[in-house]
């Protein structure tokens, strides 16, 4: 009986030892420690604020003609030019989360110490979505404020109180995270570094150009479910959105995509050797 009590805790402590925080905090001293992180997202930040900055100090508004007026978008002129870089920034870090332990080989330690592949992998997805959905929305409002500060009279400024303008500011924030856990699954996928980056490029920029040679109808029936067209109409509080999503459908349909290129990661992860 005694013996039993003692394996019985044994395997109690075990599992605890092996469970969600403890994978968590053991992901989250691997992201903060590597030094990739804090290049790429200082790389984030400048290119966010800088870019945000630099297109707006520039829009030239007086020499606009009044169509072009009536539907300029300070609010997404700040945001959209930053985010263009933001979304690779934000792949590449995804990527690496995972891939850089597959060529390290550091990945069969981390699966000794929590066999649980499933686990890790979404220990991996909720540190990762922590840490750049924090970083994207300081520095998504950040941006925002700074490019309004640098807009030039006497082009109209925009406010958060205005419709729309918060929720572009949120969207913006919350896109680069939504980025990086689908380059996360895409590396889960992949295993490789370059291949992975190369699917997130592909992804985010080339698709576009893929679309184009379609006829217009289907071209413009792709396109919208796009994660870079999604992000740049969401981030719209002036100009009309029609035929595109809106922006909550938008939300909705990257966070499946998300889930989904992370359901297959933690799959294909189960199943093959490290």
């Amino acid at each position: 009986m005694t013996t039993t009590t003692h394996t019985h805790r044994a395997d109690g402590h075990t599992r605890d030892a092996y469970g969600f925080r403890t994978v968590a905090r053991m992901e989250w001293r691997k992201l903060r420690t590597v030094r990739s992180t804090g290049w790429i997202l200082a790389a984030f930040a400048a290119g966010l604020i800088g870019l945000s900055v630099l297109a707006l100090s520039h829009e030239g508004y007086p020499q606009l003609s009044a169509a072009d007026r009536a539907s300029f978008d300070p609010t997404r002129d700040s945001l959209f030019t930053g985010l263009l870089l933001g979304q690779l920034l934000a792949g590449v870090l995804g990527t690496l989360t995972i891939t850089s332990e597959f060529s390290s080989g550091m990945i069969r330690a981390t699966l000794a110490a929590a066999p649980r592949r499933a686990l890790v992998l979404a220990a991996k997805a909720a540190v990762l979505g922590a840490v750049m959905l924090a970083a994207g929305e300081i520095l998504a409002l950040a941006a925002f404020l700074a490019g309004q500060a640098a807009l030039p009279a006497p082009a109209p400024r925009a406010a958060l109180g205005q419709p729309g303008v918060l929720r572009a500011v949120l969207m913006a924030g919350a896109y680069p995270a939504l980025i990086a856990l689908i380059g996360l699954g895409l590396g889960a996928v992949i295993r490789h570094t370059a291949g992975a980056i190369c699917a997130v490029v592909v992804g985010l920029f080339l698709l576009p150009l893929l679309i184009a040679p379609l006829g217009a109808s289907a071209k413009d029936g792709l396109v919208r479910f796009l994660p870079e067209q999604i992000a740049a109409l969401s981030l719209t509080a002036v100009r009309p959105a029609a035929p595109a999503l809106s922006p909550a459908v938008g939300l909705g349909l990257l966070c499946g995509y998300a889930a989904a290129a992370l359901a297959v990661g933690a799959w294909l992860l189960a199943r093959r050797d490290a």
